[in-house]
C-alpha cells in the first residue's frame, strides 16, 4: 500500500537523466534568446546524455535537446549572414 502523495512511478525507481531535461529546456530556450550560448550547451548537455541513456531514462529528450541546439546554431548563422549582407551592422558601427 502506497502512503499519501506518492505514486507508484515515482516508487519504480525509473527517475529521467537530469541533463536530458537540461538539454532540451537549453534547445528550446536557446531558439527563441542566446541561442549561441545556448546552443552549443544543448549539445554538450544532450550527448552527455545519451551516454548515459543507459542508467537512466530521457534519451528522446536528449535527442530533441541536440536538434534543437544546432538548429539553434544555424538560425543564428542564417541570421548573422543576412544581417552582414544587407548591410545591418552599419548602424552599429556608426558609418
Amino acid at each position: 500500500m502506497t502512503s499519501y502523495g506518492s505514486s507508484s512511478a515515482a516508487s519504480s525507481g525509473s527517475r529521467t537523466n537530469g541533463l536530458a531535461i537540461a538539454s532540451l529546456c537549453c534547445g528550446i530556450i536557446g531558439l527563441f534568446f542566446l541561442n549561441i550560448v545556448l546552443g552549443p550547451l544543448a549539445i554538450v548537455f544532450g550527448a552527455v546524455a545519451r551516454r548515459q541513456a543507459a542508467a537512466k531514462s530521457g534519451d528522446g529528450m536528449a535527442k530533441a535537446g541536440i536538434v534543437l541546439g544546432i538548429v539553434g546554431i544555424v538560425l543564428w548563422l542564417v541570421l548573422l549572414a543576412v544581417a552582414a549582407s544587407s548591410g545591418g551592422f552599419s548602424w552599429y558601427v556608426g558609418g
